[in-house]
This record gives C-alpha cells, structure tokens and sequence, in this order.
C-alpha cells in the first residue's frame, strides 16, 4: 500500500515539475513578445479544456512587419530556452501567426483579426487561469 501512495505522490511531484517547466516557457514567449512592444499580452491555461496544449498566449502587433518581427524575437528566445518549434502558420500574411510549442500555443494577431475572431473568449471564464505580462517579474 505505501508503494501505491509513494508512486501517486511521484506522479503528482512530476506534474508539478513539468507544469512549472512549461509556465517558465510561456513566461519566456510572453516577454520575448513584450519585448518587440506587443500589445494586450495574456497566457491563458487551457490544459483542462482541451487535450491541444496546456496554455495559449494571445498577443497583438500593430501591422503585419510588426507581428513578424514578434514572431521572430519569440522563435529565436524559445531556442535559446530550448523550446521545439514543432508548425508556424500564417507567418507570409502576418495577420494571424500561430506557433505550436506542443505545450504551448502562441497567437500573434493584427488588432482587426483579434477583434473580430476574439479567439481568447472561447477559452475563458471566471474560473480561467490567466498569466498577464504585468504579472512577470523582470
């Protein structure tokens, strides 16, 4: 029986680690994203309603150079993290760019496309954990 109970809490003490672990990269992608002066900055933790990612950041550039730009600072900091880009789409348009970090899902939007699809309210409720840019030390 105390087998049983110490794998349970091995498990839980892993899950733990590995939550921290991918807080870390969001934080990461968020300040890269500050960074490059993007806009309305919000990590939003989705691992318990969708099997997709455990996070998404939503962020917001003001032109399509701009959101590329963004979207370059944030691919070369998650290397230099160590995080694996697994897809980048909507990279040439630079209306919507989306990169898959497998944990993580990262949103770069132009002001008009994030107004209009409003992809965050989807996610979201009272009871959502959410991570702002202004919550990030340093």
């Amino acid at each position: 029986m105390d087998r049983i109970t110490e794998t349970k809490s091995s498990i839980t003490e892993l899950e733990q680690k590995l939550r921290l672990e991918v807080l870390a990269a969001v934080k990461i992608i968020m300040k890269a994203g500050d960074d490059k002066k993007g806009t309305d900055i919000i990590a939003v933790r989705v691992a318990d309603k969708t099997i997709v990612a455990e996070w998404f950041v939503f962020m917001s550039g003001t032109s399509a150079i701009h959101t590329k730009s963004m979207c370059d600072e944030i691919e070369d900091k998650a290397e230099q993290a160590g995080l694996n880009l697994l897809r980048r789409e909507g990279y040439n348009e630079g209306r919507w760019i989306v990169l898959d970090y497998a944990n993580i899902l990262v949103h770069i939007f132009h002001p008009e496309e994030r107004e209009y699809y409003n992809v965050e309210r989807l996610w979201m409720d009272e009871t959502t954990e959410t991570l702002r840019i202004d919550d990030i030390e340093g």
